[in-house]
């Protein structure tokens, strides 16, 4: 009854193909999903095995950690699905193997090509780091290689989230593989997780160059004074910024130990260094389309001599903070962080603050018309650059609707530069901000002196 149960399961949306791959509790198999053909990977796990060993916990830690992770360099986990015996984890498949093979039995990567999987390893567990993820268990095993020959982190079953810290803030719970793992974590004494994610990078890099570990010892205490003392050396082939980047990784004193921000200022890290932009400067001008649809849709009507007009309906329903009717016309399209803003300034005069402002916070500036502008971020991301455009919306006579919409990067990051940096740059031509409790109503509801005739308008109170 439970394979039939099991196989309803996956054959109702997934088809499961050849076993690529077996762990202590778990397999995983080559999947398809029936409605796009896409492949897929499925890792079933037997649920009793995990309760006899006392993993349940780390399980549920797994999937909502990974949950967590959205970023070109981590494994994506599509779907968790259950039957009474079983748990498959239904994940992005990535069909390259793992970074493991390209340095086992002493094998060793050219500098260029250990330094954009070093890039791409950074940039993720940055990101995880600002979701509040510690890995934990990095190291090359853990790192698979997609069709691209691009990194994806993977096996978040050794992960920490911030629930996991102990009133003094640190994790105490050793874990991890002993050749890559901190000294901090070997003490007992409790550990950042971030900082200790670091270290294990810096080990990883150092197997890619040297094709072996640079803590090594058959014996188990010997190799733990190693780690210790971060007692090691460098090969003769080791270039003088390489020794000297992994010398500030590698630091047996977690406090001395570089940050990621550091690595990244790093001009050996910095080489090569991709950067993925969602528009070009003058020199370089892409052409952008621009739809008109109906009006009578509630959706934008573009002008090329003027701004385009903003519906009311979309402005009550955008910054009502208690008028929310989105959710009732919601498409398959994934909706784009937004956050606006209502003036009664020009729309020219604020088209010029928004420039004076990005400018002044470095970001590079390309006014696509009249009334709208796209920004660009000076510095690389945790999900790359910070694209962010703004439009100014014609609302009536006497007021103007901005609105700032994230086009690529880190939406965290796009939240801080908003709540950070445009607010205070932008606050004196700012009537009301979208969301903001009190400032935004719907007249005709007898609150704020409607005139009665049941017509809607939007008034600050």
């Amino acid at each position: 009854m439970e394979e039939q149960q099991r196989q309803i399961l996956l054959g109702g949306k997934y088809e499961k193909g050849k076993l690529i791959g077996t762990g202590t509790f778990a397999k995983v198999y080559h999947g398809r999903e029936l409605s796009t053909g896409e492949s897929v990977a499925i890792k079933v796990i037997n649920k009793d095995q995990i309760k006899d060993q006392g993993m349940v916990e780390q399980i549920q830690r797994e999937i909502s950690a990974t949950r967590l992770l959205r970023h070109p360099n981590i494994v994506e986990l599509r779907e968790v699905l259950a039957t009474r015996s079983k748990i498959y984890y239904v994940m992005e498949y990535v069909p390259g193997g793992e970074l493991f093979a390209k340095v086992a039995g002493g094998g060793r990567l050219k500098e260029d090509v250990a330094r954009k999987y070093f890039q791409q390893l950074i940039s993720a567990i940055d990101f995880c780091h600002s979701r509040g993820v510690s890995h934990r268990d990095i190291k090359p095993e853990n790192l698979l290689l997609n069709s691209n020959d691009d990194l994806k982190i993977t096996d978040f079953g050794f992960s920490a989230l911030p629930e996991q810290k102990r009133y003094d803030g640190l994790l105490h719970t050793q874990c991890g593989t002993p050749a890559y793992v901190a000294p901090e974590v070997l003490r007992k004494k409790g550990y950042d997780g971030e900082k200790a994610d670091i270290w294990s990078c810096g080990v990883v890099l150092y197997v890619l160059l040297a094709g072996f570990l640079p803590f090594h010892d058959e014996n188990l205490m010997n190799l733990y004074r190693k780690i210790f003392k971060a007692e090691y050396e460098f090969p003769p082939w080791f270039s003088y910024e390489t020794r000297k980047l992994i010398s500030k990784i590698l630091m047996a004193d977690p406090d001395r130990r570089i940050s990621i921000q550091g690595i990244r200022r790093v001009s050996w890290y910095r080489r090569g260094l991709q950067r993925q932009t969602s528009f070009r400067l003058k020199n370089e001008r892409v052409s952008v389309s621009v739809s008109s649809p109906d009006l009578t849709t509630g959706t934008l009507k573009k002008s090329t001599s003027s701004p385009a007009f903003f519906n009311a309906f979309e402005l009550i329903s955008s910054m009502s903070s208690g008028f929310d009717l989105s959710t009732l016309f919601e498409t398959s399209t994934k909706k784009k962080v937004a956050s606006i803003f209502t003036s009664k300034f020009s729309a020219a005069m604020i088209v010029e603050r928004i420039e004076s402002a990005a400018k002044g916070l470095r970001y590079r500036v390309e006014k696509e018309d009249d009334y709208k502008v796209k920004m660009e971020a000076a510095e690389e991301g945790r999900k790359g650059v910070l694209t962010v455009t703004a439009e100014v919306f014609e609302m009536a006579t006497e007021m103007t609707v901005v609105e700032f919409t994230k086009d690529a990067g880190d939406t965290l990051e796009y939240e801080k530069f908003c709540e950070e940096d445009v607010r205070p740059a932008l606050k004196d031509i700012v009537w009301t901000w979208q969301g903001d409790d009190g400032k935004c109503s719907v007249y005709g509801d007898g609150d704020c002196g409607g005139d009665g005739d049941g017509d809607v308008s939007v008034k600050s109170c």
